[in-house]
Parts: structure tokens; C-alpha cells; sequence
């Protein structure tokens, strides 16, 4: 096994992980309780508190590197 590690003892610490992760994501999960629905009428644009609104529209240009404005 790997770093010379016993086989029992990669297993153990293999079943660990994935148990924490799992616990972990349920306990997320609970805590902030996603709304699962899936609503008829499609939402307008804005409505959603998912969107980016980064990514709507920039008020000034994006920086080009020197490399890409000599390509």
C-alpha cells in the first residue's frame, strides 16, 4: 500500500474519511436546509439569489496582459 502503510490500517483510515465526509455533508445539508422545489413559472432574471452579479455587466475593460495583446 502506499508509504509502506499495512492494508488493515489504509482501510480504517480510508472508511474514517469517507464516514467524516458524509457526516459532514448531512450536517451542512441540516443546517442550511436547501429549498428542493422546483417552482412552475420560471424565475425572471435578478430573482434568483444564486446568480453572480459579478458577471452581469463590467463597467470597465478587463485587463489584457502584455503576452495576449501580441498574439
Amino acid at each position: 500500500m502506499p508509504a509502506g502503510v499495512p492494508m488493515f490500517t489504509y482501510l480504517k483510515m480510508l472508511t474514517a474519511s469517507l464516514l467524516a465526509m458524509c457526516a459532514g455533508a448531512e450536517v451542512v445539508h441540516r443546517y442550511y436546509r436547501p429549498e428542493l422545489t422546483i417552482p412552475e413559472i420560471p424565475p425572471k432574471p435578478g430573482e434568483l439569489k444564486t446568480e453572480l452579479l459579478g458577471l452581469k455587466e463590467r463597467k470597465h475593460k478587463p485587463q489584457v496582459s502584455q503576452q495576449e495583446e501580441l498574439k
